[in-house]
């Protein structure tokens, strides 16, 4: 179901670091204590001692399906890394998810690939078009690329639990009670 309407997303800023991963994992366990119905992906780093790149995971929300989306290039590469095989799986599992009535979006990343134009911007633009709010995370390499891609539509928002979290549940109400609307009209 389509909701028209105003357009829910928004970018947590952040500096490399930060563990923007735990943050997001936080704020997807309380989303689901309060029964909101997610969608969308978490990316889990494993490895990376030193010198070391950790191998990157998505893990899809709504499947728990984890898909590996780094390749090991070797010590001496300096390539990216990104595998986009990995990235078109997890896009592919995303693709389902719009079908299960999911009330938030959450992408772990707006990052290289997205804006390059790939990765999983499909899924970003299928949410808006359904009027699903977003919630994503940029780091500063990217901003440019994220305000282009959004053309002011987004919020940002410090890496603050409580703000992330008030957000998340102010969106999610507006879109229950687009929902709402949309199945019992007032005539």
């Amino acid at each position: 179901m389509t909701i028209p309407g105003t357009v829910r997303l928004a970018a947590i800023g952040y500096q490399s670091g930060f563990k923007i991963d735990d943050l997001l994992r936080r704020v997807t366990g309380r989303l689901r204590a309060d029964q909101v119905r997610l969608g969308g992906t978490l990316q889990e780093n494993t490895g990376g001692g030193a010198g070391l790149c950790s191998a990157m995971t998505l893990v899809d929300l709504a499947s728990q399906c984890r898909v590996k989306i780094s390749q090991d290039l070797g010590l001496q590469s300096e390539g990216c890394r990104l595998d986009a095989q990995g990235l078109s799986e997890i896009a592919a599992l995303l693709d389902r998810t719009f079908d299960q009535q999911i009330e938030l979006l959450v992408l772990n990343r707006f990052g290289t690939a997205e804006a390059e134009g790939s990765g999983l911007r499909s899924a970003f633009v299928r949410a808006i078009d359904a009027g699903i709010p977003i919630l994503t995370a940029v780091r500063p390499p990217y901003i440019e690329a994220w305000v282009e891609f959004h053309g002011g539509l987004a919020v940002n928002l410090p890496p603050d639990l409580n703000r992330v979290l008030t957000w998340c549940s102010n969106a999610v109400r507006e879109l229950r009670a687009a929902r709402q609307s949309v199945l019992s009209p007032t005539t």
